[in-house]
């Protein structure tokens, strides 16, 4: 945070990003002072403490644990439907609907430990970079496109909504 600091041989004039006073002080400084001023414990962003950041470790290692017991091909099929719903959440955003935002990033953090753990089995089996670049662009060739799963929900509740009002209105 900056403090800028305007005074003459009269009165002095400090300004801050919220707060503006003016006192009557007589200073030899005439002049423009600008300094760094810490905010206040306040306004400071709070960092996890030791018992949270272990409560998201252990989420974290349970959620590998998790990925790890899955084969190959059924998490090729979750990276494909998180990078849709990613898509679906920037489309959202884009048209100025409720969203949220906590969702990118961990849907990005979901899909890179996906990865990893494909990565992982790669370097097990013996699978170079290069080669593994390589499979990589023919596996990405031969995605079709398909609609993510929150996409299919909603188009399933509107059939059904669309069914009951056609079955009212025939009743």
């Amino acid at each position: 945070m900056l403090t800028l600091s305007i005074a003459s041989s009269t009165s002095a004039i400090t300004a801050t990003p919220k707060t503006t006073f003016i006192s009557s002080t007589k200073s030899s400084f005439n002049g423009i002072r600008i300094a760094h001023v810490l905010p206040s414990p306040a306004v400071r962003a709070t960092t996890p403490t030791p018992r949270q950041s272990v409560v998201m470790m252990a989420k974290k290692e349970e959620e590998l644990k998790e990925i790890r017991a899955k084969t190959t091909e059924e998490i090729n099929d979750e990276i494909v439907d998180l990078k849709g719903e990613l898509f679906m959440l920037r489309l959202q955003r884009s048209a100025r609907n409720e969203f949220k935002s906590s969702e990118f990033r961990r849907m990005r953090k979901r899909v890179a430990r996906m990865l990893t753990v494909k990565r992982e089995r790669e370097i097990d089996d013996g699978v170079g970079k290069r080669q593994s670049r390589k499979l990589d662009r023919q596996w990405r060739k031969s995605i079709v496109p398909r609609p993510p799963p929150s996409l299919l929900k909603l188009q399933e509740e509107e059939a059904a909504e669309e069914a009951k009002e056609s079955a009212s209105a025939s009743t």
